[in-house]
């Protein structure tokens, strides 16, 4: 177990194929796995992590409340954002070759990160991002034309 503070949870029709498909297109690891006797799919708990660092869980949907964006027409109710360390752009190519639907490019941001949007093939919609330069506040202001509190 890690000394995480956040970890995220996330659910799929199909877990076991979610772990695979997240290996492969993503880089994810995967760290833990607790299935039942009986092979029961609803009562498997799965955690992943990405290059060491971080963690998510993934299971199925267990409850009414516990659904797969396939399940609700495609809603998502929250974004996974991780953190590249190095080449971004190959990164967005390994998702591609792998079927995830690239919905934003990888470009340069105002805040100083490269980052790209993908959707897996259950919906749900990941963020990747690299930090490729330091950028003061000022400048982000300046750039982005917002106003930006609490930036260190």
């Amino acid at each position: 177990m890690s000394d995480s503070t956040f970890v995220p949870a996330i659910f799929y029709r199909d877990p076991r194929a979610a772990l695979a498909w997240l290996e492969k297109a993503f880089g994810f690891e995967t760290i833990m796995v607790i299935e039942p006797a009986d092979g029961d799919v609803k009562m498997s708990h799965y955690e992943m992590s990405f290059a060491g660092r971080g963690r998510i869980m993934v299971g199925a949907e267990w409850a009414d409340w516990s659904k797969s964006p396939d399940s609700v027409q495609g809603a998502n109710t929250q974004n996974l954002h991780v953190s590249v360390e190095n080449d971004i752009d190959a990164h967005c190519e390994r998702a591609r070759t792998a079927g995830a639907t690239i919905t934003s490019e990888p470009e340069d941001q105002f805040y100083g990160d490269r980052t790209y949007s993908a959707v897996d093939p259950e919906g749900h919609v990941w963020t990747f991002g690299m930090h490729v330069r330091d950028v003061s506040r000022e400048e982000a202001e300046q750039t982005s034309g917002l106003k930006i509190e609490g930036w260190t």
